[in-house]
């Protein structure tokens, strides 16, 4: 008997999705930091055993739309709740439960099993947690709650505990060898976005997105031309930085973790270019990989 299934990861921004990703998977798939809409894609992570395939995927923070880049974010989200044989709703222990109603709704509807995470339960006490379970199975009642720290891995071995005996009887969906669906090149995309979400502020990092025009590997050697684009010449300025200092820095800080990822030595180049209001350009969004429902 080989089971096999698909655990969809979905919530509002800033939870802790990416962070419970990779505890599961045990890689580091998706990129984290501290900012909301770090995840622009849906990312899946493949779990393989000899009996299970478990098929994890990553989504984007829950939000209305500004433009054009957020709705297909929201799409990733959605697209979530109809492909799941288990479904993983995050929340924390700091959001409001009620946030995103429309959304919690839609996720009430699902027949599919939904486990309920309450994330990050080191920043609370007993008293809060019991009040939040108790609000949260009001909100969503046919869930099954799980308290857990995906950062302190509190309680995650039984989540997954839970998603194994959950998971279908079912051939696997992919290769046995497979660790994700994405290709090498995004996730060169995606190492060198997180960086650019570490080192600048405000509203710069979301102006821009990393495309990779060159990667040619060899045995023990990646060469690697990638692209910045922003939106305005005032950003590519900023990216840049006075003498190239700013650009220089996470030209080097994303090289090492390159160089982690695919356990080989990396030669980075990145250039900065402008590609105006791209964030609310249909045709550039497809480019980047962003598919319009």
């Amino acid at each position: 008997m080989h089971k096999a299934g698909f655990v969809n990861i979905v919530g509002n921004p800033n939870v802790g999705k990416s962070t419970l990703m990779n505890s599961l998977v045990g890689e580091r798939i998706s990129i984290i930091t501290s900012k909301a809409q770090t995840t622009r894609h849906r990312i899946m992570g493949i779990v393989n055993t000899d009996d299970m395939q478990i098929v994890y995927s990553d989504t984007p923070g829950v939000l209305e739309p500004n433009y054009k880049l957020q709705q297909s974010m929201l799409a990733f989200s959605q697209s979530a709740l109809q492909d799941a044989d288990v479904l993983l709703y995050v929340t924390d222990t700091v959001e409001t439960p009620t946030k995103n109603q429309k959304f919690i709704d839609k996720v009430n509807a699902q027949s599919a099993p939904v486990l309920l995470v309450i994330n990050k339960v080191d920043l609370t006490d007993q008293s809060k947690l019991e009040q939040l379970v108790s609000q949260w199975k009001e909100i969503l009642p046919k869930a099954e709650i799980i308290p857990l720290s995906a950062l302190a891995k509190f309680n995650v071995d039984y989540l997954l505990k839970r998603i194994k005996e959950l998971m279908p009887e079912s051939p696997p969906f992919f290769d046995k060898d497979a660790l994700t669906d994405k290709p090498a090149r995004f996730f060169v995309t995606e190492i060198i976005r997180e960086k650019i979400l570490e080192v600048y502020d405000k509203e710069i990092p979301y102006a821009c997105e990393v495309a990779v025009e060159q990667f040619k590997e060899s045995d023990n050697l990646i060469h690697i031309n990638a692209v910045i684009f922003v939106e305005r010449d005032s950003q590519k300025g900023i990216i840049i930085g006075r003498q190239g200092t700013a650009l220089k820095r996470v030209g080097t800080l994303a090289r090492k973790d390159i160089e982690n990822f695919f356990q080989k030595t990396v030669f980075l180049v990145l250039h900065v270019k402008v590609e105006k209001d791209w964030r609310s350009r249909e045709n550039k969004l497809k480019s980047f990989g962003y598919t319009l429902e």
